[in-house]
């Protein structure tokens, strides 16, 4: 690893110890460690204001024409103390970063350059509440298939009838699908949205039209002038600025940005729209968002349909073995157009919002036919490659997307973002499956790293984890000559294959620029409503209620692929402290928090002053506000944090003490009721949470170093890192003031850091922090604690030696074996030193928990209600036992 820089390369000023670099393919902290950065998006329900999930019908057009409403409360809330529980219960399963979704709408709700202030001042509480329980923070722009009123999230109200275009009309047109609206304003039917079914909206005409207007709407349709401007220069523009006004308000903040917020992430999965199409009359095969399910019109037929014309359109099923054509669907608007009435603006002014169109933009009429590009009389589309060439009077330039026209408009607002925080790192998010240009370091300056997104395609789908899979990034990037090639079977390939897919994708980072930027994976998840809902209890007579098994497996094989060789940080989707299993994430049917309030134990609801967090009340929270432990010592979950990551105060200490919490306590100093049924910290940060197995796992957060390698066996509970280390990797330690303490010990060495693992108790907690829950009920002190009378132990090298962590009332049984050095565990956290400076080398450190793998009684019942020893052994390379169905 390179020495790092003492002074910013993006602003020539000094860092400081809370710094994060991205240099040599890497995030680094001041002291040269490298980092990897592990956390969630918080969150999935910030797409819509509280109270209005994406199935609520009543108001949602009259109050959007009238200006929308306040976000305040997204992504939680900060009056009645829950915000408190999540934090802690974030922090707890060991994340150290979070991804933040904030949507254009929540910031220009009210109309063209009327700020929603109050909402801003409100996400800088919530920012410094992240601040308190030590989180980094990246700021994300959020949108799907552009707006809440397309089907989506993201841009304003106000946008859809700036570009000429009438929303009420996506149902009948089915330019958009709407979950308020489906399958018809008249039969709403809302719960029966097929899984994923939103995301066809990108290959309909709203989404289709919005994108290409935003990016190319100079290029491709000039007669759309609006105040003046094109209309790309009228959406960049605001789009733009009401991020940066965003950004100007947290640093007029203060004592957030590089403390809390590192960096902005640009657009989310940003859309070409019909750019680079090559035939409007067929659908292309290489844009990845397109996916085909339901009804699939081309886009000559969207055209047809968005003026109100019938078109009979293929319809697609998608199964086990993918997109499959099974009928076709005829589709008759009977006149509804998609496009606004003229009547609406007179004299081309609107009467709300006050733009004035240009008398060359025709209301009520396809803007591409008003282009040329098809015959609204004869319905033929006169221009099929309209959207491949540049237009030039004399040579067909073909058009390349990523560098005419999303380039162009990531550099602009990146330059605004740094008006506001210059040190910003950029999180460069091209195209989904897209790999990013290369981009001017004029523009990245040094601070930058790929922000990609990964989903297993398949089981987010179907919503089932299967014995096969495909190798879909591979199938995108002409890897294969036909789909059956790219076909994986069984769980070893498959796992194998989408650790490959991202070790692609994190090698895409090398296009970015000359700096060697660090990957991390924005978005990656599973549902957790497969097979129907069955771990809910809604199938099979409730039989597999909590059963969350396959979605373990799946989560792990993701996440997994992060491990390995590729050492990838990420931000898993998503958090949302509204789940339910009735409505999901509140967004499109949409179920992949991480956490529900549904799934705590025996049903019931956490109470925080006196209010259910969206549900009915008698509850429990383990969590928080215990004043200390049993012994009298206050532990934080994850041990001390380090500088990079963020310094926990006593006060946060406090609430993240590893006791045994009384119940029914009462904090005065809150007026808080802490109504307390657990009987661990184990069981609090279990509780609620969904296959935790598979994302609270073992990871090196800050290494001496590179890593090599990482790997994570949950069914054995054994963890091995292997780095690689040389003697420019020595790190240095930082003092607030900018002096190395390695200067004032005189190079002695004597204050070097170490390598620090997060080992969750999840995985390694002794068997008297699991207690009811585990495989025995231990009352009294764990036989384990015997074996260690300091918290510090120097094996020789290769050694193995066993210690629970001491202090507090739950610890950790882990044995550890190191090819050299010394370790130590405090919290959840282990620490590993060994010598720096000798050459080039790897060194290596395995931990596993004493006793095995937590088996929990749910588990067991589980395994012995399947007849299986193991559970479809296939993902360690075994067979199936006898006895053990495979389904």
């Amino acid at each position: 690893m390179p020495s790092v820089p003492r002074v910013s390369p993006a602003t020539g000023n000094p860092t400081p110890p809370s710094y994060i670099h991205t240099t040599s393919s890497n995030f680094v902290d001041s002291s040269g460690r490298t980092l990897l950065l592990r956390g969630v998006n918080l969150s999935g329900s910030s797409k819509a204001p509280v109270g209005q999930p994406s199935y609520v019908w009543d108001g949602f057009w009259e109050t959007a024409e009238r200006g929308g409403e306040s976000f305040v409360g997204r992504p939680l809330n900060l009056t009645d103390g829950s915000a408190d529980v999540h934090l802690a219960r974030l922090r707890g399963w060991g994340f150290n970063m979070i991804r933040f979704p904030v949507t254009w709408e929540a910031l220009e709700h009210a109309g063209p350059g009327k700020y929603d202030y109050e909402f801003m001042d409100y996400t800088i509480e919530v920012l410094r509440k992240c601040k308190e329980y030590g989180f980094k923070v990246f700021m994300n722009p959020h949108q799907d298939t552009w707006s809440r009123f397309s089907g989506g999230s993201g841009a304003p109200y106000w946008t859809l009838p700036a570009c000429g275009i009438e929303p009420r009309n996506f149902t009948a047109t089915q330019a958009a699908i709407l979950h308020c609206e489906y399958p018809t304003p008249q039969t709403r039917d809302c719960a029966s949205l097929p899984a994923m079914i939103w995301s066809t909206n990108y290959g309909r005409l709203a989404s289709q039209t919005l994108f290409a207007l935003f990016f190319a709407g100079s290029t491709f349709a000039p007669k759309c002038i609006i105040d003046d401007v094109n209309i790309q220069e009228y959406l960049q523009a605001h789009f733009t600025e009401a991020f940066g006004r965003l950004a100007d308000r947290i640093r007029d903040a203060g004592d957030l940005f590089e403390e809390v917020v590192i960096g902005w992430d640009s657009m989310n999965e940003p859309y070409e729209g019909f750019v680079d199409y090559q035939d409007l009359n067929s659908v292309p095969t290489k844009q990845g968002s397109t996916l085909k399910k339901g009804t699939f019109p081309t886009p000559a037929q969207s055209f047809r349909l968005g003026m109100g014309k019938a078109q009979t359109v293929d319809n697609w099923s998608f199964g086990s073995l993918g997109p499959r054509k099974d009928g076709t669907v005829t589709i008759d608007p009977k006149g509804v157009k998609m496009w606004l009435d003229p009547s609406i603006e007179v004299d081309g002014v609107h009467p709300i919002w006050g733009w004035k169109r240009s008398s060359k933009w025709e209301l009520g009429t396809c803007v591409w036919a008003q282009h040329g590009v098809w015959d609204v009389e004869t319905g033929y589309v006169l221009l099929p490659e309209y959207f491949r060439y540049l237009p030039s009077p004399s040579t067909k330039d073909e058009v390349h997307f990523l560098q005419d026209f999303w380039l162009p408009q990531f550099t602009r607002y990146a330059a605004r973002i740094r008006q506001s925080h210059p040190e910003a790192i950029l999180f460069v998010q091209p195209p989904v499956f897209a790999q990013p240009p290369p981009i001017d370091e004029r523009v990245l300056r040094g601070r930058a790293c790929y922000s990609t997104h990964y989903y297993d395609g398949l089981t987010l789908v179907t919503r089932h984890w299967n014995w096969f899979n495909a190798d879909a990034l591979g199938l995108l990037r002409g890897k294969y000559s036909n789909t059956l090639q790219a076909v994986k079977i069984g769980e070893s390939a498959i796992r194998a294959s989408l650790q490959s897919q991202l070790g692609i994708l994190k090698s895409d980072a090398v296009v970015l620029g000359t700096g060697a930027y660090p990957t991390i994976i924005g978005e990656i998840g599973v549902p957790f409503d497969m097979d129907e809902k069955r771990a809910y209890g809604w199938t099979d007579g409730g039989r597999y209620k909590g059963d969350y098994g396959r979605q373990e497996r799946a989560l792990d094989a993701s996440l997994n692929a992060a491990d390995g060789v590729n050492g990838l940080s990420w931000t898993v989707w998503t958090y949302c402290a509204d789940n339910s299993h009735e409505w999901g994430d509140g967004w499109n049917m949409e179920d992949l928090s991480l956490w529900s309030e549904d799934d705590l134990r025996g049903g019931n609801k956490e109470v925080i002053g006196g209010k259910g967090m969206g549900g009915p009340a008698e509850s429990r929270v383990g969590l928080l506000y215990a004043s200390q432990s049993v012994s009298g010592t206050m532990t934080p979950v994850i041990g001390t944090i380090t500088p990079a990551l963020g310094t926990i105060t006593p006060a946060t200490a406090s609430r993240l003490s590893l006791s045994t919490l009384p119940v029914e306590e009462q904090d005065s100093s809150i007026g808080i009721t802490k109504p307390i049924a657990t009987n661990s910290l184990y069981a609090s940060l279990t509780d609620g949470a969904r296959a935790v197995r598979a994302f609270c796992r073992p990871w090196p957060v800050a290494v001496v170093g590179t890593v090599r390698d990482v790997r994570f066996d949950i069914g054995k509970a054994f963890f091995k890192l292997v780095v690689s280390v040389g003697p420019g990797d020595r790190p240095v330690a930082v003092y607030g003031n900018g002096v190395d303490e390695d200067e004032e010990d005189g190079g002695k060495g004597k204050n070097d850091l170490p390598t620090e693992i997060y080992l969750p108790l999840v995985h390694f907690a002794a068997d008297r922090c699991v207690g009811r829950l585990g495989e025995q009920q231990v009352d009294g002190e764990d036989d384990d604690a015997s074996r260690s009378t300091s918290g510090t132990i120097t094996p020789s090298v290769g050694s193995t030696l066993t210690l629970p962590s001491s202090g507090g009332a739950c610890e950790l049984d882990v044995e550890v074996k190191v090819s050299e050095g010394r370790w130590e565990v405090e919290g959840q956290m282990l620490r590993w030193w060994y010598s720096v400076g000798e050459g080039e080398k790897e060194v290596w450190i395995e931990v596993r928990r004493g006793k095995g793998a937590i088996k929990t009684r749910e588990e067991r019942e589980r395994r012995a209600r399947d007849g299986c020893v193991e559970w479809l052994g296939l993902g360690q390379g075994g067979v199936c036992p006898e006895g053990c169905v495979v389904m």
